[in-house]
């Protein structure tokens, strides 16, 4: 049974690039079935290249991973992987009902017009089924990638900066649609930069640094070990180290 297995395991995890950039060094991580983990840290401290490693968008230098129990780069584990990346790289020739049709498609879905006509319901997005994706505002792109992320019914949701640059209502119109598939059983992995927004929807954060792991606990116990009163402040005193 796959919920007998961390949902996402990361052991020894070290990534060099070719121009010996240390991304990662030697990263251990865990995240249970089920959970919401928050993964926070400044730009450059290795977060992208930790979802690019679990995703098989990047080759690791050292270390091993696996989802659900099965190595991250067996077909299983990446049936079992939902991405939706901060960068929006949506089809541009492609409307909406066809970018969630060709997902469905690649994970071999069977009946995939009913789960796109679902999704397209549920993201508000039944009045833009047939426009393409440079016509859709902002907001409607944001909503069109996690969407699509979500079409092959994944148990495991990574989600890179989800409501960057979105205004105050999209951004809690998307976290409604996020705690609901939470509560749904699906595990999420959330990016962030809005501290706010990882105290509010975590159960658990982990703080990261030049490629390791500084801390992990929920928000309470990570203000606790700071000795502060705010999670900003402990980010800012874990960041300091």
């Amino acid at each position: 049974m796959y919920r007998d297995h961390p949902a996402l395991a990361l052991r020894g995890l070290t990534k060099r690039y070719a121009d010996g950039t240390l991304a990662l060094e030697e990263f251990d991580l865990e995240i249970p079935a089920g959970a919401f983990f928050g993964l926070l840290g400044p730009n450059g401290a290795g977060k992208t290249t930790l979802i690019s490693a679990v995703c098989n968008l990047l080759r690791i230098t050292e270390g091993e991973i696996s989802v659900f129990g099965e190595p991250h780069d067996s077909l299983q584990a990446r049936s079992w992987i939902g991405l939706a990346e901060q960068d929006i790289n949506l089809d541009r020739f492609l409307t909406v009902r066809e970018t969630l049709l060709y997902h469905g498609g690649y994970w071999g879905m069977r009946e995939p017009e009913n789960r796109a006509h679902e999704l397209i319901d549920a993201f508000g997005l039944t009045h833009k089924r047939d426009t393409r994706a440079p016509r859709l505002s902002g907001g409607q792109r944001r909503r069109l990638l996690l969407a699509r992320a979500l079409m092959h019914r994944p148990r495991l949701v990574i989600l890179d900066e989800p409501t960057a640059g979105v205004d105050f209502e999209l951004r809690q119109e998307l976290w409604r649609y996020i705690r609901q598939l939470h509560a749904e059983g699906t595990t999420i992995l959330l990016t962030t930069h809005y501290l706010e927004e990882a105290e509010q929807l975590c159960d658990e954060i982990a703080l990261i640094r030049d490629g390791h792991l500084i801390a992990r606990d929920n928000s309470e116990g990570l203000r606790e070990h700071f000795g502060v009163g705010r999670l900003q402040d402990a980010y800012v005193k874990a960041m300091a180290l």
